[in-house]
């Protein structure tokens, strides 16, 4: 009779108070999971009673404070960062996290990545994707085991953080190429896959996901069928005015320490529709069959609740 393998060890979760952090931190307790949340010293005390209400082990330090990050990184399995932001946040808090757990022998770490395929894109391209870029580097010199998960871009972001929807002109803005594919995995199907990630002890270094492959002229025809009345796809430029574009705006605007300024976004979209950060495959069922979130199912959703 083979032994039952021994239970995962404790996950350490950074960044669970904010929007794809709290989703991953349901998903680890959905699953099981022993979870410590690593959260700043700041938190209010409604949000620690929160998290305890999961039950779950709450740490409060710094980012600054060494100390206190290699005590929260003791006998973890596993950190998970959600924290996201400017290059203080990837560059900063993350890359301090990264050297507590190194220094606490922590032997697995999976990055706030979530992302399109940032290994592809043209050096200094995309902000975002540059700083994710930078930080793998660093995971990459140290003896931790690193999992990436790139979901591509958040498919609830189609109901307005992400504007090539034109719903009033039934339109839907592409650059260059209507047909280009563009990847897409809703928050919290990313939260979940990430969750059984954490647990998965032979993950690979870098995990590919997306809940939905679509283009402009399949959106269109998304919102076409969901609407009633007939949606076009709309030229809105080539991807290298749209890049121009972003630089202009980008020096335009005050200096902003927002994740996703407008620039930024614009960034985002020219990633994509050029095709540099296209997925190269998917590992959507390394975990079982699951019913992925499409970008049909968003849209809906939204409709009905509009």
């Amino acid at each position: 009779m083979t032994a039952a393998p021994p239970p995962p060890g404790t996950v350490l979760l950074a960044g669970a108070t904010g929007d794809l952090g709290g989703r991953i931190l349901r998903s680890l307790v959905a699953l099981g999971a022993s979870v410590r949340v690593l959260t700043r010293a700041e938190t209010s005390t409604r949000q620690i009673a929160q998290l305890h209400a999961r039950g779950v082990e709450v740490i409060q330090t710094d980012y600054d404070d060494p100390d206190g990050l290699r005590r929260a990184c003791t006998d973890v399995a596993c950190v998970v960062s959600a924290v996201n932001g400017p290059e203080s946040a990837i560059l900063g808090a993350q890359s301090r996290l990264l050297k507590a757990a190194a220094a606490a022998g922590v032997p697995r770490f999976i990055p706030s990545d979530f992302s399109i395929d940032y290994r592809g894109i043209r050096p200094r391209s995309n902000r975002n994707l540059q700083l994710r870029r930078d930080f793998a580097q660093e995971l990459d010199a140290t003896e931790i085991r690193a999992t990436s998960i790139l979901s591509g871009a958040f498919t609830d972001m189609l109901t307005g953080q992400a504007p090539i929807i034109l719903s009033s002109r039934r339109r839907v803005l592409f650059w260059s190429d209507p047909d280009q594919v563009l990847d897409f995995t809703t928050k919290d199907d990313t939260a979940t896959y990430t969750a059984a990630a954490a647990l998965d002890e032979r993950a690979p270094r870098v995990l590919q996901i997306a809940g939905d492959q679509v283009t402009a002229r399949t959106l269109a025809s998304t919102m076409t069928d969901l609407t009633g009345t007939q949606f076009r796809p709309l030229y809105a430029g080539s991807v290298g005015s749209l890049t121009l574009m972003s630089r202009a705006v980008r020096a335009l605007m005050p200096a902003s320490t927002e994740p996703f300024p407008p620039w930024q976004g614009m960034q985002y979209f020219a990633s994509m529709f050029s095709g540099d950060a296209k997925l190269r495959y998917t590992n959507n069922d390394r975990y079982g069959t699951r019913k992925w979130t499409t970008a049909r199912d968003v849209l809906g959703q939204h409709r009905q609740q509009s």
